[in-house]
Formats: structure tokens, sequence, C-alpha cells
């Protein structure tokens, strides 16, 4: 397998992304190699959320290099953000990019996967940029030196957003996008729009996704702790078994789903990602703990899986003489990520230019999340897809964000990095639809 996926990196890495655009081209032909090498050193050196220092002080350096104005380092405890001023008036917008990499131990077999381990929720954990954030936050960079060539002829301003901890800071820390605006991100430059891209396993390299309106589902975490009393495994009547009780929590709770909501309107999910308890194999501990994720797409829908869950853990502990403590949601989650519909309708034909009609597709509901929707309830925001599994490889069945085997195929860089130019030209010279 990793020879396999070697030669595939070898075959698709030198794969032509072409621009109708000639300028387009150009400029981003003068920093593709840069971006592929601060991929690959990403990817190799990845940080969780609210950890990102290496990344976070590698991005600040290249903005002052470039010789951008106003960068502003730790916001939101590592993130960046920094102005790029073109010579001739026009739009404010911002572009965002995260940094963050997740608890998973890489399998991609590439000759530089990730060997970086840390500490997540008191447990040595392997970490991965398996979302692609390495891709999101080099490809930013090559634009924000493309564009800082061209500043002279560029109109308006632009705000760089690289970001941390897209993917949840640590328990107990604040972070991401709504911590950045809480610290001011738009207090001194409110931007007219603000841009954003994602590769993506389900789409393959060439191709950009993009869908006006929800876009993705907003996201809530849930923790239940379902409380028993620990007993010897061969005298389970001489205690009472969380176990049991949270696997009937966990069978009976798919029913929110299957029968309380009516899923021929707006998907819903409901699931379960982890289940900690116990310790010893002939020991029925005092509680288990479950953690999860409910994604939705409509306020009263969102509220009414709540109470459902919340009856549904309650109801179930009692059944089995436990009780429980549910906090649903354990947080603040993500909105909708919602892309405005006159914005999409006016840079849409900008993807179509910088890579061809036949390669933008219009997307369906997504039932991840981003917390890219934060920003875009602050000013009208356009949030796309750039393709990251091989032409030819079933993009349905090739590993999803997220998976341990993730695979990039870095002809994305190339068609993220012009699509963004494409994108921003257009709208700041007033040039779209």
């Amino acid at each position: 397998m990793r020879h396999l996926l070697l030669a595939a990196l070898a075959a698709t890495s030198s794969l032509p992304a072409s621009a109708a655009d000639p300028q387009v081209e150009a400029m981003a032909a003068t920093v593709d190699a840069k971006v592929l090498a601060w991929r690959r050193d990403l990817h190799q050196h990845p940080e969780l959320g609210n950890r990102e220092v290496r990344t976070a002080r590698q991005v600040a350096e290249h903005l002052r290099v470039l010789g951008f104005d106003d960068i502003r380092t730790g916001v939101a405890t590592t993130g960046v953000t920094a102005v790029l001023r073109g010579g001739k008036p026009g739009p404010r917008i911002a572009l965002r990019a995260d940094m963050d990499a997740l608890p998973v131990t890489e399998r991609s077999g590439l000759s530089f996967a990730s060997k970086a381990t840390a500490t997540f929720r008191g447990e040595a954990v392997g970490v991965m940029h398996a979302c692609g954030h390495d891709a999101h936050t080099a490809i930013l960079m090559g634009v924000a030196e493309a564009l800082a060539k061209a500043r002279a002829d560029l109109p308006g301003e632009i705000l760089f957003v690289f970001q941390p901890a897209e993917e949840g800071p640590p328990d107990g820390e604040a972070g991401g996008a709504s911590e950045m605006l809480r610290q001011g991100l738009f207090a001194g430059f409110k931007p007219q729009a603000i841009f954003g891209l994602h590769v993506f396993s389900t789409l393959n390299a060439g191709q950009v996704g993009w869908r006006s309106g929800p876009a993705m589902a907003a996201s809530d975490r849930f923790n239940i702790v379902v409380q028993g009393r620990q007993t010897h495994g061969s005298r389970p009547w001489g205690g009472i078994d969380p176990i049991v009780a949270a696997a009937d929590m966990i069978g009976t709770a798919q029913t929110i789903v299957s029968r309380r909501q009516n899923i021929s309107r707006l998907p819903v999910v409901v699931s379960f990602g982890a289940i900690k308890g116990g310790i010893r194999y002939n020991i029925i501990p005092d509680s288990v703990e479950l953690i999860g994720t409910i994604r939705t797409f409509d306020d009263g829908m969102r509220d009414a899986v709540f109470a459902d869950l919340a009856n549904v853990a309650e109801k179930v502990a009692a059944a089995h003489g436990a009780t429980v403590v549910a906090k649903i949601p354990d947080k603040p989650g993500n909105p909708v990520t919602y892309n405005d519909p006159a914005l999409t309708e006016r840079v849409v034909p900008s993807l179509r230019r910088a890579v061809g009609e036949a390669n933008v597709v219009a997307m369906d509901l997504n039932m991840g999340a981003e917390d890219f929707s934060f920003y875009a309830r602050e000013v009208p925001g356009f949030f796309f897809f750039v393709g990251a599994t091989p032409r030819g490889q079933d993009a349905l069945r090739a590993p999803s964000n997220h998976s341990p085997a993730f695979f990039l195929d870095e002809d994305a860089l190339k068609v993220g990095t012009r699509a963004m130019l494409q994108l921003v030209l257009d709208h700041q010279r007033g040039t779209g639809a």
C-alpha cells in the first residue's frame, strides 16, 4: 500500500492545473513550488488546536518578509492576521485558512508522513493533518505572496486570517473563529466579504465544489456521564452496571433520528464518538462517559434533538437504576455554514474561469461543520471545496477527511491557489458575474 501511495503522489503532484486567465496562471506559477514545500513541511510537523506555535511563527515571518501591514500574532492564542493594502481603491475583503491538526495517528505511507505525538484529553496520541489544514495554510501563504507581488495594481485591502483551533480548542480553553471575533478580529478592519476553502476527499483533484445558502451543518457536542455503582464482575446484582445502561442508551438514541425527526425535510445526525468506562475485565465500574456530536440545519430541529437526547439519557438510565449527568450541548457549537446567495452568484463564475466549467460542481448539503460559519454571520461569506482524491479514483470510496489514511493529491494545491487568486482578483476588480 505504501508503494502504491508514493507512486500516486509522484504521478499526481505534477498534474497541470490550468487557469483560463493567463495572469492568474502566471501569478500562481511563481509560488507553486513554495506552496508544495510549505505543505509538506507543515504536514510533517502538525500541531493541535491552540498549540500551532511553529506553524504560526512560519506564517508570521512569511508575512513580514512580504511587507504586510498590521501583522498581529497570538490572536486567540496562536492566530496570525495581517493586511495587504493594494495600490488602487477597492473593496475590503478577508481570506481565511485554518492551521490546526487532529489527534490521529497517520497511516498514509507518505515519505513526509507525520510522526508527531501529543497529549489529548489525557491520552498520548499521534498528530496528523488528517483534514487538510496544512494545504489550506500553504495555499493562503502562496496567495499572499502572489498578491503581494501585484500589490501596485491590486484594488482594495485584504485581511489575511490564519486561524487556530478550527477543530475545537482543548477542553477548558477558548479558541477558533468565535474567539478571534471576540478578541476584535473585525474591530479595526470590517471586510465587505470573507472567503475560505477546504480540500475535500469526496471530490477528485481538479474539481471545485460550491453551494449557495446553507452549505455545512451546525455542529454541537454532547457529554453524558452514566453513574452506576461499582461491583465485582461476578456479582452484577451487587451494583448498578453503567456499561449496560450506556449501551441501551446508545441504541435507543438512534431512534431520535429514525423515528423523531422529519428527515425528509432536512438531514439530522446524532453520533457517539467515544465511550470511556472501566479499567479491568472483572470490575463493573462506577461510571461511563459518552461523548458525541449532533448535526442539524434548522434551529427548531436542533432544539428538539437536544430535548430528545436528554430525555433518552435520563429515562434509560432510570430504567437501569442508574443516574446521569448530561450536558447537551456540552458547549456552544458551530452554526450552519451559510454562503451568501448574492455573493455566491457573483463569485462562482470566477471558479469556472479558474478550473473550467466542467470541473465546478454544485454540491449537496454537507453534514460536516466549519467554524468559518462564525465569520459568515458577521459579513457575507463564501466557502468552497477543492477536490483532494486522485483522478481516476472513486472519491466517494476514498479515505475521508479525519481518516488516518486521508490522502491529498497535491494537484489540489495548484487548483486551490488558482481558484482563490481568480476569485479575489475578479471580486476586487468588479469583474465577476
